[in-house]
């Protein structure tokens, strides 16, 4: 199944734009469905410090580390190829752009393509590959 980026950009464009959390799209057997959950940063604290959950990676990561954090929207499993043997979406010291595919994050046998939140430069890649990852979590962060 090849997944359509320019639909799944739109359905993403419109959540911002009219203001939603989550849009479904259904067309014959194709159905899409994405979502975004806003958190502050003092709830977010408040439930990783008490579900003690965060990778150590992250923890040390987000303390340490000055710069723009690419987070997680999703609980899953993160991929640093769309394949294995492909070649990353991403390594330290590349360049990229906002929307631009950092990963994917497979939840529940969905492959989760996850945009940059900003311009910068790949500072460093919080996650293994592989590796579960929680929702709010830095998986990668830019200069």
């Amino acid at each position: 199944m090849k997944i359509n980026k320019k639909i799944i950009k739109e359905l993403s464009d419109y959540l911002d734009e009219f203001n939603l959390t989550e849009l479904e799209y259904t067309e014959k057997d194709t159905k899409i469905k994405v979502s975004k959950n806003k958190v502050s940063l003092r709830e977010h604290s408040a439930t990783t410090n008490n579900s003690n959950k965060l990778s150590e990676t992250s923890k040390l990561s987000s303390n340490n580390i000055p710069g723009t954090e690419v987070k997680s929207p999703i609980i899953g499993t993160a991929y640093h190829a769309p394949e294995p043997g492909a070649k990353k979406f991403v390594e330290v010291g590349k360049k990229i752009k906002k929307g631009d595919t950092v990963m994917i994050i497979e939840a529940m046998k969905t492959m989760n393509h996850v945009p940059s939140t900003a311009d910068g430069i790949v500072k460093e890649i919080c996650v293994k590959d592989g590796q579960p990852v929680e929702f709010g979590q830095t998986i990668i962060i830019l200069e």
